[in-house]
């Protein structure tokens, strides 16, 4: 009985072990990657505040757009205004400075994100002036979507229960801009409201969907957005810990739910453009990974790295990712008031 009784044991355990393989789950490889040291030279006396915003152009200049947390606006007797002003600077491919771009301009208030565009313009998003901002490659203002409140206390448009908006080009704190191939610009509307914007390339506003919600095509927030070459969008829905992709009109296409909180989002360009997603850390969710994934189009991970803290090739509340050349990222961190260009291997 005894040796029946061990057979029949022995045979279970092989069953098990035999089954395992089959069930169990390959982890993520693991990218090699390192952070160059000192990869901006800022002159004496000048400091980074939390970067909300990274960009680089053809040329490889580098475009930091940071909150500095000095008050911009008194009324009469009244405390300054809660959210400190913003400042542009342009640094060369080497991370010498450069110069200030748009010094003293009445929309910089809250950084929220920098973009350059195909044709190398350069877009700031200002989650409190509620504007997004193009400067032309010479630096000069060129186009201005949505207004500022007049006062703190008088918003520039009003908010809907539901976070939906109106369907116009005025903005309730937005957070990121993309482009298509025609020139058709989307704007994150997705901090206040919880929507996308559509203008064409000249402004005008097109049509805009999304609500605050749980369902295929709402929006916890919208904290991050890209557009691929077939005009497809895909938007970071942090709150609801995925990212969901339409197509160039809205309609809901499908989600990716395996990214944790993806408040920075990257595409690359050329044949095979992949996603660079950052797993920010929020605030007060210590236990987040803090890693950026690195995937394909359809949701598919290949592969990730760093974690977070506060030590090189970590990572504090990352809010923007450069990646024009795939393998040499810039990032832009909150938490941490600083840049990282990062090398991949």
């Amino acid at each position: 009985m005894k040796t029946i009784f061990n057979a029949l044991t022995a045979m279970f355990i092989a069953g098990v072990l035999a089954a395992a393989p089959a069930t169990a789950q390959s982890p993520t490889p693991e990218i090699k990657f390192d952070s160059v040291a000192n990869a901006l030279q800022l002159p004496a006396g000048l400091y980074l505040g939390e970067v909300a915003g990274v960009a680089t152009n053809s040329k490889g200049d580098i475009f930091v757009y940071t909150r500095t947390g000095h008050p911009t606006v008194t009324i009469g007797t009244m405390r300054p205004f809660a959210h400190g002003g913003s400042r542009l600077f342009q640094f060369d491919r080497t991370g010498k400075f450069m110069k200030e771009v748009g010094k003293d301009t009445y929309a910089f208030m809250a950084a929220a994100q920098a973009r350059v565009d195909p044709e190398d313009n350069l877009w700031v998003v200002d989650e409190m002036s509620n504007t997004v901002m193009k400067f032309d490659p010479q630096g000069r203002v060129a186009m201005l979507l949505g207004r500022k409140a007049e006062s703190e206390f008088v918003p520039a448009r009003a908010v809907t229960n539901d976070g939906a908006g109106q369907p116009t080009d005025l903005f309730n704190r937005p957070t990121d801009v993309a482009w298509d191939a025609a020139g058709n610009i989307f704007v994150a509307d997705g901090a206040g409201n919880a929507r996308i914007a559509k203008c064409d390339k000249d402004g005008k506003f097109l049509k805009s969907w999304g609500k605050r919600g749980t369902a295929p095509g709402e929006f916890a927030n919208v904290l991050s957005i890209a557009v691929d070459a077939q005009g497809n969008v895909y938007a970071g829905d942090g709150g609801n810990k995925r990212i969901q992709v339409f197509d160039n009109n809205g309609t809901f296409k499908t989600a990716f739910s395996s990214v944790g909180n993806p408040q920075a989002i990257c595409m690359t360009k050329g044949t095979s453009p992949v996603l660079y997603v950052s797993n920010s850390n929020p605030w007060n969710d210590i236990d987040v990974a803090g890693e950026i994934y690195k995937m394909r189009l359809d949701g598919t991970i290949i592969s990730k790295f760093g974690r977070a803290g506060k030590l090189l090739k970590e990572f504090g509340t990352v809010n923007s990712i450069d990646c024009r050349i795939e393998n040499t990222l810039y990032v832009g961190e909150l938490g941490n008031l600083r840049m990282q260009k990062l090398v991949l291997h």
